[in-house]
């Protein structure tokens, strides 16, 4: 939960940028910047305050997620609402760190886009920053609902939207060869941010008392854009379409 703002603004930035536009590079910094930074203030300000690390129950089932539809109710007339949050602070603290990314975005975000995203419209410039003040609340009421699901199914919610995102960009890009990668910086930085969660996706589902058995699977990070690029060629449409003609 705390990548996909990251992952979100790092998307709409490249979705609105333009190709021509010079200064997505200079956004994708300062969005990593803004989540970072919220992400070291929120663990500083979780108990214990002031380091960074925190003190977290520990989660036995999926129901401590939801302990307020476990409310007593004494003699079935009135609920007493009285639970707590039994995972703290692995619920609130997504939240937390959510308000501080919005914090830091409209504090820095339109200074920088107003100064060197000259070479997008007047209307075209502030369109991430209007992206993101849709994607927060969403992701709000995403953890706030499906909080509990999240943690047991977000490795492999990562490794499958990573794959489906990357083979959508390459896609879109025209991408058929390494040449078509390597041609823009722009492509490779992309290539390498699904990279990172593939990797991510793969250790999360890791063991962690058999590390040595499951880590040398990270080898397969680069399989899914190699298999791509060799691929390409197979399935590209104007040569299905020129066979189909020929009879072929």
């Amino acid at each position: 939960m705390a990548m996909l703002p990251l992952v979100l603004h790092w998307f709409f930035i490249e979705w609105y940028s333009g190709k021509k536009s010079s200064s997505a590079l200079f956004q994708h910094i300062t969005a990593l910047f803004e989540c970072t930074v919220a992400a070291l203030i929120t663990l500083l300000v979780s108990d214990p305050v002031g380091v960074l690390y925190i003190r977290s129950c520990r989660v036995l089932m999926l129901s401590d997620w939801y302990t307020m539809l476990y409310n007593p109710s004494p003699d079935y007339v009135t609920t007493v609402h009285c639970t707590h949050e039994a995972v703290y602070p692995l619920y609130t603290i997504v939240f937390i760190y959510y308000a501080f990314c919005l914090v830091l975005m409209m504090l820095l975000r339109p200074l920088l886009v107003k100064k060197i995203a000259c070479g997008l419209g007047k209307s075209d410039r502030f369109k991430s920053i209007y992206a993101a003040l849709y994607f927060f609340p969403i992701l709000t009421v995403l953890q706030a609902v499906g909080g509990g699901l999240l943690y047991y199914a977000f490795p492999y919610i990562i490794l499958v939207l990573s794959l489906v995102t990357l083979a959508v960009y390459m896609s879109a890009s025209e991408i058929e060869n390494c040449y078509d990668l390597l041609v823009r910086k722009k492509r490779l930085i992309v290539l390498f941010s699904h990279w990172l969660l593939h990797a991510y996706g793969i250790i999360s589902i890791s063991r962690v008392d058999k590390l040595e058995q499951d880590l040398p699977l990270l080898a397969l990070v680069p399989t899914p854009a190699l298999f791509y690029l060799f691929t390409a060629k197979f399935t590209e449409p104007s040569r299905i379409l020129s066979e189909g003609a020929n009879g072929h």
